[in-house]
């Protein structure tokens, strides 16, 4: 039996996500200066993915 293509890998993601985990919040705010070691992990300010 074959795979259907839209189920099929493409190796890379061709769009952008615009919905970022957690732990790449905290390494864009890390990287702006608005997010220090020691704060809350929690409650963290809305980001959006750069360029």
């Amino acid at each position: 039996m074959s795979q259907h293509a839209s189920l099929k890998g493409k190796g890379k993601i061709t769009s952008r996500r615009n919905v970022l985990k957690r732990f790449e919040r905290v390494d864009l705010l890390v990287k702006r200066g608005e997010w220090k070691k020691g704060d809350r992990g929690l409650g963290l300010k809305k980001t959006k993915p750069e360029a």
